[in-house]
């Protein structure tokens, strides 16, 4: 069994179809290849601290980010659809900072029916005003109506 892979950004498409919709069957992506080709090829991370991001050591992260792009490279080459789902991972707690008082806390993924960025108060001072911060890079909060909430929360149908 592989080690599990933290992940960051749930995908926010998991399926692209071909134009042409043959008898092929659909290339499945798991969730953290997803994962290490967004960190490394769509952030621009190298492979150590990609690696780093998502828990797991560089050699494995190499298998995964490798086994990641024979898919796609199949996929791509034989007119087949993508299906990005399973998957060994568990979703990485989101990190916000207050703007107010400089306060730095987590709180557990969103799950449906959880609570979105833009509901969370500072748990110190109570004040809404925050930042997310994701990979050492700090995001403004978006409002109710942004995608996902500005803050992590993301639909998934």
């Amino acid at each position: 069994m592989r080690c599990c892979a933290k992940v960051s950004d749930e995908p926010r498409c998991r399926r692209f179809f071909t134009d042409e919709h043959g008898d092929e069957s659909p290339m499945i992506l798991q969730v953290e290849e997803m994962e290490a080709i967004r960190l490394k090829d769509h952030v621009g991370f190298d492979q150590a601290r990609a690696a780093e991001a998502m828990h797991i050591s560089r050699p494995t992260f190499q298998r995964i980010l490798q086994s990641a792009r024979i898919k796609l490279a199949t996929a791509l080459m034989e007119g087949r659809s993508i299906l990005i789902s399973g998957g060994n991972y568990k979703m990485a707690n989101r990190v916000f900072e207050c703007l107010v008082c400089h306060h730095v806390w987590e709180e557990p993924p969103c799950s449906e029916g959880g609570r979105h960025g833009y509901e969370i108060a500072c748990p110190k001072c109570g004040r809404m005003e925050k930042m997310k911060i994701e990979n050492g890079v700090r995001h403004q909060c978006g409002g109710h109506g942004h995608h996902g909430g500005g803050c992590g929360c993301h639909n998934h149908g």
